[in-house]
């Protein structure tokens, strides 16, 4: 009976302690959904930008949204990497929100990228490129994707894809390392390239262990990449990358060289890493930079115009987190990155570690707005700024 009591009056006291934090603090519990702990509450009062720029969501309940793609239509397309599906979003009343959502893919192998091309959607899983012919006339229908290349490595480790038609027309396929740091066949750590028929497949850059973005710089037609450094260094080294490929075939120095200077404990003594291309921008040790992009909107201030905006997803295994972000990366006239400083910040609570939200890719919209995807808050972004 003692004990009846005491468990009474715990219970009593945990339904007050309940009843004090939802209706005097408004604190709400948040709701589980498959994949991770919990959904995160939004708390867009708590992200930080410069004055003039404001934060909305343009689209929600977008389960694991990561790459992104606009069609010449003003169709968003959205990769997944642990959800399985690819989306098409539709802004149909021009009120810069999404009302319509199509689920074009279920049940995917990693489909983390989306490009369009001549009307049609390549999506890159793990191993293959797929892609659905006229997609703009099939997206009540999408029918069963075409195989277009069928040849990439099944190792899922770094086997999500980002994928981007350059300049040139072709396809650009990222495949990253199989391990955490090892040295591996030719065809690993690199950037390839296929014609649109999936033919021509042939190997960019080398030397990149893990990049889920990169964009060309408007004017060179110069190829920037992000790169994710390699764990097991400790908390501080080595810095994830920004890279800059000047030409082709150039070499950027994984398994040997990190962060253009540090020599790898168990391979770096084959290699100096005078024999690598240095980032041309450090982007802080573990930070996951992932999507990146050239701001060519004219919405923004003049100093952003045709510079560099990063999404650092954030660390994974650091004892004090790092990341979560936006960072503007400033080129100057030769197109060397002068500063690197925060554009949004507040997903990551740094006093107690708390993390809400994951910035993962960037889109810059016709109207000069920026979209932002995020892959745990299953949201994505829009960015505006106004003068007034």
């Amino acid at each position: 009976m003692k004990f009846l009591k005491i468990a009474g009056w715990l219970i009593l006291v945990l339904l007050a302690a309940w009843l004090v934090a939802k209706y005097v603090f408004k604190v709400n519990p948040p709701l589980a959904v498959p994949g991770k702990e919990h959904t995160p509450e939004l708390h867009l009062d708590k992200l930080q930008l410069p004055k003039g720029f404001k934060v909305e969501i343009y689209a929600s309940d977008i389960k694991n949204a990561r790459s992104l793609c606009l069609s010449p239509e003003g169709t968003l397309y959205v990769g997944t990497r642990s959800a399985g599906n690819v989306y098409a979003l539709k802004d149909t009343d021009g009120d810069n929100r999404c009302d319509k959502k199509f689920t074009l893919l279920t049940e995917g192998n990693m489909p983390n990228g989306v490009a369009v091309k001549d009307g049609d959607l390549y999506i890159a899983e793990v191993n293959r490129i797929l892609k659905i012919p006229a997609v703009e006339s099939r997206l009540e229908d999408p029918g069963t994707p075409e195989v277009v290349f069928d040849k990439y490595p099944t190792e899922s480790h770094h086997g999500w894809k980002y994928i981007a038609f350059g300049p040139d027309g072709k396809l650009y396929v990222p495949v990253g390392a199989p391990c955490n740091i090892c040295e591996s066949d030719s065809i690993y750590a690199t950037i390839t390239r296929i014609n649109p028929d999936g033919s021509g497949m042939e190997i960019v850059q080398k030397g990149i262990r893990n990049t889920v973005g990169f964009a060309w710089q408007p004017g060179t037609n110069n190829l920037w990449f992000t790169d994710n450094g390699r764990d097991m260094m400790g908390d501080d080294i080595p810095d994830c990358e920004l890279n800059h490929a000047t030409q082709e075939r150039m070499n950027f120095g994984y398994p040997y060289c990190h962060q253009g200077d540090v020599a790898d404990p168990e391979f770096g003594a084959k290699h100096p890493c005078s024999d690598f291309t240095p980032p041309a921008a450090r982007m802080g040790p573990h930070t996951a930079p992932l999507g990146m992009a050239f701001y060519t909107g004219n919405m923004f201030p003049a100093e952003y115009k045709n510079q560099i905006l990063v999404a650092r997803h954030g660390s994974w295994n650091r004892t004090k987190k790092s990341g979560y972000d936006i960072v503007f990366a400033r080129l100057d006239a030769q197109g060397k990155v002068t500063e690197v400083k925060p554009f949004i910040e507040g997903w990551l609570n740094p006093a107690d570690d708390d993390v809400w939200g994951r910035p993962v890719d960037l889109e810059v919209m016709p109207d000069g707005s920026v979209l932002i995807s995020d892959d745990f808050a299953d949201v994505i972004y829009r960015v505006t700024y106004s003068a007034n």
